[in-house]
């Protein structure tokens, strides 16, 4: 019988983040396909600061958090192997949600065929270029725009700025942890001006249209400061709170109202009509080189909590990869 490991979640970590004890990879048998079900055999899995959330059961999102002693999961993608079903084959490759694990048994339903050549790397398809698009459609760019994206060297900021750009903006700004992104983000991604979030943030930032908010705290706080009349901000994460556990919200609320700003928090699946218009759309961007998708690939299945740990403080470039 084939074996496979699983990383399990033992217990909810004590601080912020999972430390050792708080998971262990357990070897498994992997069952043969029943009626209906596929074994697909994993070859990459998203890392997202949605991991941390969901071993501290703090998602507080329409997304099941991880078990005490039970497998954890996350969006991978994966070559079937052996399939009781006629709607795929072996050969096929595949997005689903069954990450942290060798082989994935399911239903065939639960998995989403996809097409290999559709970019020039696999991984792409576990990139945030939907959840960006989404929030930039909602943003509702227009040409002019002066546009702002804190975390803008991470999985969605990094997509964002480039879409932003797409959508006629005329001045794309991005806010990132160290200088090495600064510079990344303006020589590689295009953006016309970007600054280490460690600076005053105030000073650095130009009377703006958009805000596409990943991070919240002062940031947050110093782009409702600089929005113009009217102006519209994304709330698309939170990182800062995940980091450091420490909620801080904006003090300067009356100028939303002053301003008649637009603060709209989303969900990217409440919005299944932008979807196929992504899926012919974003391809194409990545293939012509309009959009550089920025990601970082980490190796092996017992690095997988370690990576998503390390993302939380600023460790990678754009999305994170674990090939296993």
């Amino acid at each position: 019988m084939r074996l496979g490991r699983e990383v399990h979640l033992v217990s909810r970590p004590r601080g912020r983040f999972p430390a050792a004890g708080d998971t262990r990879i357990v070897e498994v048998p992997v069952p043969e396909p029943g009626p209906g079900q596929v074994v697909v055999r994993n070859l990459f899995m998203s890392i997202d600061p949605g991991l941390v959330l969901r071993t501290n059961d703090l998602s507080r999102l329409d997304i099941p958090d991880f078990t005490p002693g039970e497998p954890m999961w996350s969006d991978a993608i994966g070559e079937v192997v052996e399939s009781a079903d006629e709607r795929l084959g072996p050969g096929d490759i595949v997005w689903h949600r069954f990450g942290f694990r060798d082989y994935a048994v399911a239903q065939a339903g639960e998995f989403r065929r996809v097409d290999p050549d559709a970019y020039p790397s696999l991984t792409h398809h576990l990139c945030f270029g939907l959840t960006a698009y989404v929030g930039t459609e909602v943003a509702q760019i227009r040409a002019g725009d002066t546009f702002f994206v804190s975390s803008a060297a991470g999985a969605v900021g990094s997509m964002a700025g480039q879409l932003a750009r797409l959508r006629g903006a005329t001045r794309v700004i991005g806010s990132a942890g160290t200088p090495e992104k600064v510079r990344y983000l303006k020589e590689r991604l295009g953006f016309d001006d970007a600054f280490d979030y460690h600076q005053d943030v105030r000073p650095r930032l130009p009377e703006l249209d958009v805000f596409y908010d990943n991070v919240g705290g002062a940031q947050l706080e110093a782009a409702i400061d600089a929005m113009r009349p009217r102006g519209r901000i994304v709330m698309g994460g939170r990182n800062e709170e995940i980091r450091t556990g420490v909620v801080q919200g904006p003090r300067n609320m009356m100028a939303v109202i002053g301003k008649r700003l637009e603060l709209l928090g989303y969900y990217t699946f409440d919005h299944p009509e932008l979807f196929p218009v992504f899926d012919e759309r974003f391809p194409r961007w990545v293939r012509s080189g309009e959009i550089v998708v920025a990601e970082t690939i980490v190796d092996g299945l017992e690095n997988g909590v370690d990576a998503a740990v390390n993302l939380m403080h600023g460790a990678y470039v754009g999305k994170v990869v674990l090939r296993l």
